[in-house]
């Protein structure tokens, strides 16, 4: 098999999505937490600068999601076959959260009257939280595993999706991107505003750190098989301590209003437990409840080598100009928002 690095393409395409996946929880993980928050802020001119703190990068962030999407479909198209069969239903879901998100905050500002603005900004922060919780929720129970049985097929029902521990990952997901959204808006807004959102953000960090601990005593006691990669290679524990650190390091750093600090470590802190998911799962990507044998892993789920292999060449081209876009979006519309005639 070939490598790269002493590395296998299943191994190292595994590494490309898991990177992907990762650069849209951060991206758009601020703007569904920023979204999350909106219908807390009351007066009008409040719900507008916070609508503009994401105005110019919402859709970006977006782009990681389809490459990512894409990646998957390209690398493991087994895995995207079965796990979007399986999960119809809450990814259909997500899609129409995802379209009612965009078209409220487009649709907005397109009329001046109180109740048509009440609506987008109901859809807004609605589907915002819906797709957070359902990405939360895919998650869980791809830690928790599913029915596959012969040939990949999902032999259960998609109620079985919502389960208690899908659902407890679900709610942890929206508080880090509550949390994520608070820090980036404290970043963005000054004045009254910016009081409102620092003491949400007190609130968030709080309602983070009670349903993350919730999950990870959950996770310990009732999913053991999840620590035995961890367990066996000591090492590798540096993952889970790199995430703590990382999490308890956000509030100190709230606490000196060192905000872009926080968000930074924010941003870590989901890197460091999208990393520890693949560790704890590895080789497999989604575990089968009903026979370990109907498990999707790395390597009965990829594409040919040489697919693989030119998809990592069209990569390390593309990913740096993806970054670079990326970068250079950000620094444009860097510091806080100013409200004026192209605004939201």
């Amino acid at each position: 098999m070939a490598t790269i690095l002493g590395i296998d393409y299943p191994t190292l395409w595994f590494l490309v999505v898991g990177a992907l996946f990762s650069g849209y929880a951060i991206l758009d993980g601020f703007d569904l937490g920023a979204g999350a928050w909106h219908l807390f802020f009351k007066e009008e001119k409040s719900r507008r600068i916070a609508l503009n703190a994401v105005g110019p990068v919402w859709d970006g962030n977006e782009v990681w999601l389809v490459i990512g999407g894409g990646a998957l479909f390209a690398g493991f198209p087994i895995l995207y076959a079965s796990i979007f069969s399986a999960m119809y239903i809450p990814f259909m879901l997500f899609l129409f959260a995802l379209i009612f998100r965009a078209v409220s905050i487009e649709f907005r500002s397109k009329e001046t009257m109180k109740w048509w603005r009440n609506t987008w900004d109901i859809s807004y922060s609605v589907s915002s939280v819906l797709m957070a919780v359902l990405l939360g929720v895919v998650m869980g129970n791809v830690l928790q595993g599913i029915a596959l049985g012969e040939n990949f097929e999902f032999q259960g029902h998609w109620l079985e999706f919502l389960n208690p521990y899908a659902i407890m990952v679900g709610i942890t997901t929206l508080a880090l991107f509550m949390m994520h959204g608070a820090i980036y808006l404290a970043m963005k807004t000054e004045g009254q505003l910016f009081v409102k959102v620092h003491k949400l953000l007190n609130r968030s960090i709080i309602f983070f750190i009670v349903s993350y601990s919730i999950v990870t005593i959950y996770t310990l006691f009732y999913l053991p098989h999840l620590s035995d990669n961890l367990t066996e290679n000591a090492a590798l524990l540096v993952v889970p301590l790199l995430a703590f650190l990382s999490i308890a390091n956000v509030p100190r750093l709230v606490s000196k209003a060192k905000y872009v600090h926080a968000f930074i470590f924010s941003a870590l802190s989901m890197s460091f437990l999208l990393i520890l998911v693949a560790l704890e799962l590895y080789p497999a990507m989604v575990m089968s409840t009903i026979d370990p044998q109907y498990s999707i892993t790395v390597y009965n789920a990829a594409s040919s080598e040489k697919s693989l292999g030119i998809m990592l060449i069209m990569t390390a081209i593309g990913a740096p100009l993806v970054i670079t876009y990326t970068v250079f979006v950000y620094r444009t519309f860097w510091g806080k928002v100013k409200m004026d005639e192209t605004s939201y």
